[in-house]
Parts: structure tokens; sequence; C-alpha cells
């Protein structure tokens, strides 16, 4: 990546936002919506990318993270480095992005092809749009919680669609995304799922982005 100057934002105290543990995939969604909220993003969340990190056994190895969904910022029209927000990470939140990709993902550390990771780059506002979840992932087969749900409410898409959790996590090396030109980069991220690559394609899919 070219040498960039480092974001002013200061790191935050990341336990001052919502976060249920087992429940990542509606942390990194309330994450989106306080960072519009507060001003700290475009408050229709154009510079926010949501990462989902798995593989096709949803087994995805990381260093210093419980779990795979962080954040992704670049402010728009700014020299300043883009910066990773992830709530389960021990790194400082943010974090710029080359030290959370060295740190975190160290794609240079050679892991057993069936753990190789995946990424699924979605844009801010088609998730606000489109996620939706019901939490039943979260139930055993008798009903029960297999940890306790959050307070507030499941999410809801705006067209009503209760759960479609599993079509974001859903990973397969055939659907990495076979070209990184700016055409196919703006093309697969206007749509619901987004882009989907492989970790040697990570970095360089940050510099395409619209």
């Amino acid at each position: 990546m070219s040498s960039v100057i480092i974001s002013e934002l200061p790191a935050m105290d990341a336990t001052r936002f919502q976060h249920t543990p087992y429940y990542c995939e509606e942390n990194v969604y309330l994450l989106c919506k306080t960072l519009c909220e507060n001003g700290v993003a475009d408050e229709t969340g154009s510079d926010l990318f949501v990462v989902f990190i798995s593989n096709e056994r949803k087994q995805a190895s990381m260093f210093g993270l419980c779990l795979h969904y962080t954040l992704f910022h670049r402010k728009k029209e700014s020299d300043s480095e883009p910066l990773v927000w992830d709530l389960d990470s021990t790194l400082p939140f943010p974090s710029p992005l080359a030290s959370y990709v060295t740190e975190t993902i160290q794609p240079s550390f050679q892991l057993f092809a069936e753990y190789q990771r995946f990424f699924r780059v979605v844009h801010a506002p088609l998730f606000f749009k489109h996620f939706a979840s019901d939490r039943r992932h979260m139930k055993a087969p008798d009903g029960s919680w297999i940890a306790r749900p959050p307070p507030y409410q499941p999410i809801v898409a705006q067209d009503g669609v209760l759960h479609n959790l599993s079509e974001y996590t859903a990973m397969s090396a055939t659907d990495t995304l076979s070209s990184l030109d700016p055409d196919t980069v703006r093309e697969a991220i206007s749509q619901k799922l987004g882009v989907f690559v492989s970790h040697s394609q990570l970095q360089d899919l940050f510099t395409k982005l619209p």
C-alpha cells in the first residue's frame, strides 16, 4: 500500500460500544450505526465496509481475534490511512489498516489449504438495507439459547426478511473475484453480498474500493 498519513482519530474504549458475546454480526451492525450517528463516519455509511472473515469450514484462524467480523473505514477525499474497527481484537481500537493486516491477518503465515481465509466485503449502506438475523443460529435443537441474546430486538432487513446471515457467511473458493480491475470491483461492491476475495487479494482490494 502506498505511503499515507496515519489517521488522527485517537484510540477509543471499545467497551463503550454495544457488544454481546457470540453475536458478532449484530455487534458490527450496531458499530456501523453508531459511527454514522456520532459523526465519525459518513451519516449514510458510505465510507464503511463490513468484512466477514471465514473459510469453507467456517473456522478462520486469526491472530489477536476471538471472532471474525470487522469493519473497514476509509475516509473519502482524505490522505489518512484507512482504519479497522474490531470489537474483538486485542489491538488498538481503531487500528490502522496496515498494522491490523500484519498483526491479525498475517498474510505471510502459511495455513493448511482447508483453513485458508476468505473475505466478504460489503458496503455498509447495503448491509443496513439487506442484513437480517433472527438469531436462529444461536439456538440449540431443543430451542434453548446457546448464548444469552442481546437485549434489543433482532435485526430485520428493510424488505422484511427476517434471517439471511448464512448468505453472508457462505464461503467457497470458487466464488472469489477473478479480477480486481476497478470496473469489476465497482460492480461487485454494489451488490447485496459485496466482494468476495482470498487473503492474497485483500490489501489490493482495499486500494480499488470506490
